[in-house]
């Protein structure tokens, strides 16, 4: 762990990947590492200690909530959880005025929203009368999710030893979505291979794969755009999810007729030369696998000719199986979130 490199994040806001290093952003991958260690151990330092934490969030959210909340907690910070019926943000408030509001009060702000310009409007913003700027932390938005991919490296460091082109992600799904399109940059710049494998329609756009192409450049690592599920599948040692209807859309019809097809299942992983070893599955959550969510149970009666009993983004056999992570994920968002914190807010003195 580069403490020169963690010390170059002070003051700095996390709204999207592009917005440090690969360098930097390997290094806040080990700094999770240690840190989720520490609690482990119960040898956590305070590295917020004395702050106060913000977490104003426009869209529902589970881990990502817990992970600021509990986490800036366990680091010795002060949080108050702010959303829409509990705040004028969004009503009576611009992101401006509100940015420069809690910049006044806080020491940093953890903004979950929808237009990714709102959060870049809202760190551009947040500085109090003295001049003193708080760090925002993008704890999504509609077109990225940086902290997510903190805790995914984090995960596929702890299964293959390294991050590097020796790993293949296939994301199979909607291309367009925050989660792909974060893998899809991120996941060049540490230099693993990408595979996005999404009907045309939902590919994600060429300046996002420009950029992934330069990253993955830079690090000899190989990006893929296909739709097709056996050239996206063949070389994959992982395989990721996500929900096929992000918060905020409600075109399921439209969605489970172009992508029921690339559910990732028992068929699709036998796809992968890496089948039977070597492979496991990923998803972000929450996930449609089973029957027991009131959403599914919707789905099902609603579209009983598109949805079938086995899940709807991943099955349930996969879900459940050995190769699943995704609980390893979840559990990797606390200590990724609050390396983010610590690196861009908190005490470094005490590594």
């Amino acid at each position: 762990m580069d403490k020169q490199i963690l010390a170059s994040f002070q003051g700095k806001s996390y709204l999207k990947e592009i917005d440090f290093t690969p360098e930097q952003l390997k290094a806040v991958v080990e700094f999770g590492q240690a840190i989720k260690v520490a609690e482990q151990n119960q040898t956590l330092q305070p590295f917020l200690k004395g702050k106060n934490v913000i977490l104003l969030f426009a869209k529902n959210s589970t881990r990502t909530r817990l992970a600021f909340e509990l986490g800036a907690q366990e680091m010795g910070a002060n949080t108050v959880f702010l959303d829409p019926t509990s705040s004028q943000f969004g009503k009576k408030e611009s992101v401006a005025d509100t940015a420069h509001v809690l910049a006044g009060v806080a020491d940093g702000i953890a903004y979950r929203g929808f237009a990714q310009a709102d959060i870049e409007e809202m760190a551009a913003d947040a500085y109090d009368t003295r001049g003193k700027h708080a760090p925002v932390w993008n704890a999504l938005s509609d077109q990225w999710h940086p902290t997510q991919m903190i805790a995914d490296f984090m995960t596929l460091q702890s299964e293959f030893g390294q991050l590097d082109n020796q790993i293949t992600l296939a994301y199979v799904g909607d291309g367009r979505n925050n989660v792909a399109r974060s893998l899809l940059v991120a996941g060049a710049m540490v230099g693993i291979n990408v595979n996005i494998i999404a009907p045309q329609s939902l590919q994600p756009d060429q300046d996002t794969v420009k950029l992934a192409q330069e990253y993955a450049q830079a690090a000899g690592s190989q990006i893929l755009i296909t739709d097709d599920l056996d050239q996206g599948a063949a070389d994959a040692n992982v395989f990721y999810s996500d929900v096929f209807v992000s918060m905020g859309e409600n075109n399921w019809q439209e969605r489970l007729e172009a992508l029921m097809p690339y559910q990732i299942n028992e068929t699709l992983l036998q796809k992968s030369k890496h089948y039977g070893h070597d492979l496991i599955t990923m998803h972000c959550l929450p996930a449609y696998h089973d029957n027991q969510t009131q959403v599914a149970q919707d789905l099902h009666k609603e579209y009983p000719d598109l949805v079938g009993n086995t899940g709807i983004e991943m099955s349930d056999a996969v879900f459940k199986g050995a190769q699943a992570r995704h609980f390893q994920q979840a559990e990797n968002r606390k200590p990724s979130i609050m390396a983010i914190m610590a690196a861009t807010l908190g005490n470094l003195e005490l590594l």
